[in-house]
């Protein structure tokens, strides 16, 4: 059997049906026939085809027009699907082994010329500090929410209400006043940081609340 030949057109690799029909040592016009009824069965169906088979032409030894069909890797399938004994089985390890070399070239990396190489190399340097500078924008950008947004976690609030327990305690007042500093130094965070509520203090003024919260003095004692 001839090697078969399989071109990418547009995109779309194919054989053309003269090679199948050497191939397979069939007049060409009969496996025309053939393939004009798998093509009208086709036709109009869901299946469509010119997935299958591309009509086309060549020139003869006459330099006359003749019809022939690009068959596509589905329709060699088809083809091959009517086929039995060894020249079926042959055919089908041919176009399939033909196919497959093909793709694997198109889809193969093609190596660089060196100016390409140094193109490359110079787009990557350029991508590779744009990268840098749009990371520094990042780590920017995160660093005004960590001090400017994110708010206390429970863990900080509950340090912060251990601050204010202890510094009423430790004014040693009459416990029926207690509940009184409670609500006025929870009240003069709220005014000093400017937050609705000790909970929506900043986290980066978490130290500050703690010191000014040890360092408080109630207007009134008693």
């Amino acid at each position: 059997m001839n090697q078969l030949k399989v071109v990418s057109i547009n995109g779309q690799l194919v054989t053309d049906s003269r090679d199948v029909a050497t191939m397979v040592d069939v007049q060409h016009k009969h496996l025309l026939a053939d393939i004009r009824k798998y093509s009208e069965i086709l036709h109009g169906r869901e299946f469509g085809s010119e997935k299958f088979f591309i009509e086309s032409t060549y020139l003869n030894t006459r330099n006359q027009i003749q019809p022939c069909y690009l068959l596509t890797r589905v329709g060699c399938d088809m083809v091959a699907n009517k086929m039995t004994g060894e020249k079926g089985v042959l055919f089908t390890a041919a176009y399939v082994t033909r196919f497959e070399d093909m793709e694997k070239s198109l889809n193969a990396p093609k190596p660089l010329t060196e100016k390409e190489q140094l193109r490359a190399s110079l787009r990557l340097s350029l991508e590779t500090s744009e990268d840098v500078e749009v990371l520094k924008e990042d780590v920017a950008v995160l660093k005004d929410k960590v001090e400017n947004q994110i708010t206390l976690d429970y863990g900080e609030q509950r340090g912060l209400q251990k601050a204010v327990a202890r510094k009423v305690y430790e004014l040693e007042v009459h416990e029926q006043l207690r509940p009184k500093m409670f609500r006025e130094i929870y009240r003069e965070i709220k005014d000093r940081f400017g937050v609705a509520s000790y909970k929506d203090v900043k986290r980066k003024d978490l130290q500050a609340a703690v010191n000014y919260v040890n360092a408080w003095i109630p207007r009134k004692v008693s």
